[in-house]
């Protein structure tokens, strides 16, 4: 049947890494139709079926300026982004045989040292958002070895879905139906919440609704602001009051919206009507709405609003720990699925490219470790102690992580009514 790579395309074991540059990023590529002024309900659906057809440039376009608008919602996916960078990582064997390891060790090698892979993860983790992500893998040789030069990022707007269900890439000869990738030329990550289609799977696709509400409801709060925010200054003058003092009560008034000051005769009155009751406490229908809105976007890309939203809660310990424990569930399987396309995508052409298309290609794995109640886990031991299992000192130390002490250092041994130090 032959070898495929990740799109299902055939390929020879002698093939070598595409050398060409595919120039995705460019400076036309840095234009956008803002898709997102004057946007309506009726443009966001004709968005999202536009993007069903395979054609996903408005709505690429659009969840950019989405993530760049909405300070609550680009907080969510950050949050989201930097938990995964925030782990360490490493290649891993893929079995633990002496070939195996020197495979994983080597490669390990290659990709310690592709610059600044810290920002290509962030740009794979870009998928959560927006349902996938690229980046383009170019090649280099360094003696007899294939070796990853950079990881460069290609813009989700310049993929199409419109001929095949796989991505294809828009150029300046194919602007419409794209061309396929090359093999073992890029890294796609899909984030895969939900069955479906790549072009319906992102974050923001789910809270498209929720933030077009949010911007009417600003947009409403902003206007209602320019005209009540301020008080009305209502002049009042005598019915016996000439001409000049009518005008110079007319002239008072509009000093006082911008000097704050102005002079009126006696026989004239100048009254501030207030307007901001209209809005007191929760009579406020826009921010209402706004924190509505805010709370939907938190429970779609977090899981959960506690971690973020605590405005007029009143949130109990207990509930804190299952929110920050859903959130922790979504850190782990971010991570994971990255794991999972760095294996596939990176690790898999860095074996066969060097050591052969027959080896299987080392595990990648960021390291994921919960946060533990220490002092539960050391009423655990105790209770092992007391019932005689035996422990070694060096697993103790390890799982509490307190080294061991040194030849000639100080130690510390507990006794009823104080402490005593000893040395060892």
């Amino acid at each position: 049947m032959g070898l495929r790579d990740y799109f299902g395309k055939l390929f020879k074991p002698e093939v070598k890494p595409e050398m060409r540059e595919l120039s995705a990023v460019s400076v036309p590529a840095r234009w956008t139709t803002y898709p997102s002024v004057g946007l309506t309900p009726g443009r966001l659906s004709a968005i999202f079926q536009e993007a069903d057809q395979g054609i996903v440039q408005r709505q690429m376009e659009l969840f950019e300026e989405m993530e760049e608008k909405d300070a609550h919602l680009a907080s969510l996916l950050q949050t989201r982004k930097l938990a995964v960078l925030s782990l360490d990582y490493e290649v891993m064997p893929y079995a633990k045989t002496p070939e195996d390891e020197r495979i994983a060790a080597a490669v390990g090698e290659m990709v310690y040292r592709i610059p600044n892979i810290e920002g290509a993860f962030l740009d794979l983790l870009d998928a959560i958002g927006k349902g996938f992500a690229l980046a383009e893998i170019i090649w280099g040789i360094e003696g007899s070895q294939a070796r990853v030069s950079e990881l460069r990022w290609i813009p989700q707007k310049k993929v199409t879905f419109s001929e095949s269900l796989h991505p294809r890439l828009l150029t300046i000869e194919k602007p419409w139906q794209g061309e396929d990738f090359p093999s073992w030329k890029v890294i796609y990550h899909r984030y895969k919440a939900r069955s479906g289609y790549d072009t319906r799977a992102g974050v923001l696709r789910v809270v498209g609704y929720m933030y077009l509400l949010k911007n009417y409801a600003l947009k409403d709060w902003a206007a209602f602001n320019e005209v009540f925010g301020m008080p009305l200054r209502l002049g009042k003058y005598d019915p016996m009051a000439s001409p000049a003092d009518r005008e110079a009560l007319v002239q008072a008034i509009r000093s006082l919206g911008s000097d704050a000051a102005g002079v009126i005769s006696k026989n004239t009155e100048i009254e501030f009507v207030e307007a901001t009751s209209r809005l007191s406490g929760n009579a406020n229908p826009y921010q209402v709405l706004a924190e509505f809105c805010n709370r939907e976007m938190s429970k779609a890309v977090l899981g959960q609003t506690l971690t973020t939203d605590t405005t007029g809660t009143t949130g109990t310990y207990a509930a804190a720990r299952v929110h920050a424990q859903v959130r922790r569930d979504l850190v782990e399987a971010d991570a994971q699925a990255l794991a999972q396309t760095l294996r596939e995508q990176l690790l898999r052409p860095l074996t066969g490219f060097n050591f052969g298309w027959d080896k299987p290609a080392p595990w990648f794995r960021f390291r994921y470790e919960e946060e533990e109640d220490l002092k539960t886990l050391s009423e655990v031991y105790r209770n092992l102690a007391a019932l005689g299992l035996p422990l070694s000192l060096e697993h103790v130390a390890e799982r509490f992580g307190v080294p061991l002490p040194q030849e000639g250092e100080q130690i510390i041994s507990g006794e009823r009514g104080g402490e005593r130090f000893e040395e060892k």
